[in-house]
Formats: structure tokens, C-alpha cells, sequence
């Protein structure tokens, strides 16, 4: 009878422990079907810096939801130091922040920036109106642990007793933003401090969060306690590391932690910018996947640096012929696109970048995205869409002085035969029959072709 009940007892632990590793592989690969296709939205920071209001996020949803949504853009997002009630664009730490902080040292919106914010509600009525436009919503944090949560020995919520003095050091503490101790993995309380704060987005409707300081150098004990605490919260928050470069021996682990991840600094309105970009860019090609997405950082054109961080308010300063090659290889790459710029301030010519039909879905369904070279300031990238067939090919001329030739030879993209050819920016239609393709392009143009075999 003992041996009965004791055989009994250990088959239903084998298949409890075998539902649970079922469940946590589960739980560790869903994620990635949060974001198959690239995100797409737009982000304060490069026309708001750490400034924006909540007026200025509604109104930039507002234009979203209308020129935009069906194109697929859906993504809000407020970005850095939203917590802060007297910050001011043009640098940090300049000012004793007045920060705005609850019981458990969890940051809350200043509600003289997010008036909705008021009586403890968070941003919970701001994701409720972004929502109601059929849209998502987001924000930003700094990885690690308010330094006044520390200092005043703040209890950490769910930790039984656990204050956040116990959990916290110095060491690689932010070097250019200094609100945030980090948060030492193995600490008992580190995961439940993130727990707490990912209940609470939850709670608030979050839908995005970007997550800096996390890539150089890489913290992958805190991604590892960030990637639990949303998959714990239950809600379906689409994850962004921040900023890079971050370190290509780490792809393996940020490729099966988060769903997109910076691969370089910021990315402003200067054409070294975009050059650095598309260098470092290289090494990225091979995980470029459903889910998980090498990340080119915000598009940096439109009106920009309202209250921001890089000089004064503009439209950008990227001649058309770099801000096409920009938002060519953005979309080639199969880059998330976040917009930067101001979207109530767009002219015509913005606008039009943002909703190509035919680049949008090559963005969207694309495979086999790669790169054909890089030499003497020319780039091929190539990709395939497996729906219908065609081919596309990007072509870049980053040289700064002379105009060149830019071409691939067809065989090296499975074509032989005629092929119809498609301009997708200018929408013009042509056939070739000859061996190679390719154009004549200025210092800092390009080219987007789509092109379908006639054989």
C-alpha cells in the first residue's frame, strides 16, 4: 500500500514538474508573439526631451489615430523622467529634482505634467484615452532603484520586510542620469521590486516600456529580473532595451529576453549618425526575427528638439536624399520605428515617409533580410516577401563627395529572366532584361526596389 501511494506520489510530481517547465517555457517564448511584426509608434524624446506633457501626448495620439493608425503605427510613448515635476530639457542633474514617488519607492507621474495623474490613479486615464483611439501605450524607465527609495528605506512591496536599502549598490550606477541606484540580482527583494513595479503598469494599462541603461554595459541580471517581472504581471508588454551599443556577444540572451534592442546611441539629425548606424548594423542582419528586433532607435525627422536635448527647435536638418536613405534602410532592416518628431507639426513631405503602402508592407512581411555588401561607400540589402513573390532591394551611395553607380548582379537575388521593377517611393514601373540593376545615386541617396520575376 506504502509503495502504491508512494509510486502514486511520484508520478504526479513528474507530471506536475513537467506542466510547470511546460508552462515557464510557454511563458518564456510568448513574448515573442507580442510583437512578430516590428513596432511601429511614436516617442517623445527627441521634440520633447524629459519635458512632455500630457496635452502634447494626446495630441500626438490625436494624429496617430488619424493619419496614421491605419498604416500601422499604434504605439504612445512617453519618454524619459515623467516622474519629475521641475525637469527641464538641455541636460540632467542641473536641478534638485522634485520627484514624485509612492510608499513602495515606485515613481509616479507629476501631476502638474499628467493633470489625469491626479488622486493616485497613475497613468492609468491616459492609457484609457490612447486605448479608446484603438492605440497602445508606453513609457520609459531607468533600470535600477530610486535613489530616494534607498535613502529613506523604502519597503519594497511583496518582499516581506525587505527595504530598499537592502537590495541596491553604486556600482554601475548610471554615469549620465544618477536617479537610479542599480538593483543587485541575487538580493532577496530584487525580483520582487520589479514585480511590484510591472503589477503596477500593468494596472495602469502599459502596453510598451523602454528600459535605459540596461546595453553598455550589458545588465543581464537585471533584463533576467525585468524579463520575469512582465511575465508574472500577465499583461502583454512589449520590451526595449535601451540605449546601445549594445555588445553582440549578447544576442543570444537579449534575443530571448526582449523584444527589440538598441544597437547603437542615440540616433540624431546628422548624417555621421546614420553612416555609424549602417556600419554597426552588419553584425545584426542574423537575428533580425519574429518577436525580437535589432532596434536602428527613433527616426529623428519631422519637427524635432521642441524642448529637447540637441539643439534648438527644428525641422530636421537631413537634406530629402538623407531622409530617404534613413527611412529606407529603417524600414529594409526591418527596424521597430519609433517617430521623433512632433506628428501635429509633420508637412506633406513627413508625412509621405510614414505612409507608403508598398513600404509599409515590405516592412511588415518581409524575410531573409541581408545585406549584399558594403565597400567604397556603396550598400546592397536585399530581402524577400515568400506572400507574393517579390524581391526588394535597397541602394545606398554614403559616399560625401561624388556620385556613383550603386548595382547588383539579378542572379544574386534568385532573378533570371525579365523582371518588373518598382520604384516604391516615386512609384514608378519599369522592366529590366538585362543582367544587373542598379542606379545612378548622389552623395547620400538611395533607392527601394521592388522587383518580380517574369520568366
Amino acid at each position: 500500500m506504502k509503495i502504491t501511494n508512494l509510486l502514486t506520489m511520484a508520478i504526479g510530481a513528474f507530471f506536475l514538474s513537467a506542466t510547470t517547465n511546460a508552462q515557464n517555457t510557454f511563458q518564456k517564448e510568448e513574448f515573442k508573439q507580442w510583437a512578430q511584426t516590428p513596432p511601429m509608434g511614436w516617442n517623445s524624446w527627441d521634440c520633447y526631451g524629459p519635458t512632455v506633457e500630457e496635452h502634447e501626448v494626446k495630441a500626438n495620439a490625436d494624429y496617430m489615430a488619424k493619419e496614421l493608425k491605419k498604416f500601422g503605427w499604434e504605439y504612445v510613448v512617453v519618454d524619459i523622467r515623467w516622474f519629475v515635476e521641475n525637469d527641464k530639457a538641455g541636460g540632467y542633474n542641473q536641478t534638485d529634482p522634485r520627484y514624485v514617488i509612492d510608499q513602495y519607492g515606485r515613481y509616479l507621474p507629476a501631476v502638474n505634467r499628467f493633470p489625469s495623474a491626479k488622486d493616485g490613479q497613475g497613468f492609468k486615464p491616459l492609457a484609457d484615452y490612447i486605448h479608446k483611439k484603438g492605440l497602445k501605450f508606453g513609457i520609459h524607465i531607468m533600470r535600477g532603484i530610486p535613489k530616494k527609495a534607498v535613502e529613506e528605506k523604502m519597503p519594497i512591496k511583496g518582499a516581506n520586510g525587505i527595504t530598499a536599502d537592502q537590495i541596491y549598490s553604486t556600482a554601475l550606477q548610471c554615469e549620465w542620469l544618477r536617479d537610479n541606484y542599480t538593483v543587485v540580482a541575487d538580493k532577496p527583494g530584487a525580483q520582487e521590486y520589479y514585480n511590484s513595479i510591472f503589477e503596477l503598469y500593468a494596472q495602469w494599462g502599459v502596453d510598451f516600456i523602454k528600459i535605459d541603461d540596461l546595453s553598455r554595459p550589458y545588465h543581464e541580471g537585471e533584463i533576467n529580473l525585468i524579463r520575469n517581472a512582465i511575465d508574472k504581471c500577465r499583461r502583454k508588454i512589449v520590451l526595449s532595451t535601451s540605449p546601445g551599443e549594445t555588445p553582440i556577444s549578447a544576442a543570444p540572451h537579449v534575443s530571448t529576453h526582449a523584444n527589440m534592442w538598441r544597437m547603437v546611441d542615440d540616433v540624431w539629425d546628422t548624417w555621421p549618425h546614420i553612416t555609424h548606424l549602417m556600419d554597426v548594423a552588419q553584425k545584426w542582419y542574423p537575428y533580425i526575427a519574429p518577436g525580437t528586433w535589432p532596434d536602428c532607435d527613433m527616426i529623428p525627422l519631422g519637427r524635432i528638439s521642441i524642448r529637447g536635448e540637441r539643439g534648438n527647435d527644428r525641422m530636421t536638418r537631413l537634406t530629402k536624399d538623407e531622409q530617404y536613405t534613413l527611412i529606407t534602410f529603417f524600414n529594409i532592416f526591418k527596424s521597430p520605428l519609433f517617430f521623433g518628431g512632433d506628428l501635429p507639426s509633420n508637412d506633406a513631405f513627413t508625412l509621405s515617409l510614414l505612409t507608403n503602402k508598398e513600404v509599409v508592407k515590405m516592412h511588415n512581411e518581409s524575410t531573409e533580410v541581408k545585406q549584399l555588401f558594403q565597400k567604397d561607400g556603396r550598400i546592397a540589402v536585399t530581402s524577400k516577401n515568400a506572400k507574393d513573390g517579390s524581391v526588394y532591394l535597397a541602394l545606398f551611395n554614403i559616399s560625401d563627395k561624388d556620385s556613383q553607380k550603386v548595382s547588383v548582379n539579378l542572379s544574386d537575388l534568385g532573378i533570371s529572366g525579365t523582371a518588373e521593377v518598382l520604384n516604391m517611393w516615386t512609384g514608378e514601373k519599369s522592366k529590366t532584361t538585362s543582367k544587373e540593376i542598379g542606379a545612378n545615386l548622389r552623395p547620400h541617396a538611395s533607392v527601394l526596389y521592388q522587383l518580380k520575376s517574369k520568366k
